[in-house]
């Protein structure tokens, strides 16, 4: 229903942020490692995600698609629900839970509170196949969950590439030159390459 929310961040704590946008204050719950992203930001943008429930409706904010795409992924492994995607995030980084699911590290999972041998399995069987090792964000290059990149590989499927092939030279790009490259430029030196 809401894909984003962007305004002006009028409170944030471990647990939640509010963000003020057009007169309206919206309490999103949030991850230790959205919090760390947001700083003391004045204005800021989260990436939501709404769960309704027969008596509630709570709405989670992500500073990253990426990581709202993974807590959306780890709801739909059966026995994973928002509270516990959430100390999942709050307790990993990102990279670190691709990473265990990738390499089937299932005892990096079994570290979060509420995480047991069965409940670290059934996540790295679910989910294994949706995360490809070739689509885990490198720290080391800086493109973790780049909306830039993501922008630009979009846009080079469009244009009738494979996502593989223009992801692959879209990440040596990056690497090469830094993340400073507007979506423009991602997209003009991928065509050199492609």
């Amino acid at each position: 229903m809401y894909d984003f929310i962007k305004g002006k961040l009028v409170e944030r704590n471990p647990g939640y942020a509010v963000v003020e946008a057009n007169g309206i204050g919206y309490l999103l719950n949030i991850s230790i490692h959205t919090y760390s992203q947001l700083r003391a930001e004045e204005h800021c943008i989260l990436y939501t995600h709404l769960v309704v429930r027969d008596d509630d409706m709570l709405l989670y904010g992500f500073a990253e698609p990426g990581e709202r795409e993974l807590f959306r992924q780890l709801i739909s492994v059966s026995g994973v629900g928002v509270n516990t995607a959430r100390i999942i995030l709050s307790s990993l980084t990102p990279q670190e839970v691709y990473t265990a699911i990738a390499t089937g590290d299932a005892p990096l999972l079994q570290r979060v509170k509420g995480i047991g041998g069965k409940t670290a399995q059934r996540i790295i069987i679910d989910l294994k196949d949706k995360v490809s090792k070739e689509l885990i964000p490198h720290e080391k290059s800086g493109f973790l969950h780049n909306t830039k990149k993501e922008e630009a590989l979009s846009g080079l499927i469009i244009l009738g590439f494979p996502k593989m092939l223009a992801d692959k030279a879209l990440s040596k790009i990056i690497e090469s030159e830094g993340t400073g490259l507007t979506v423009e430029q991602l997209i003009k030196q991928a065509l050199k390459v492609l």
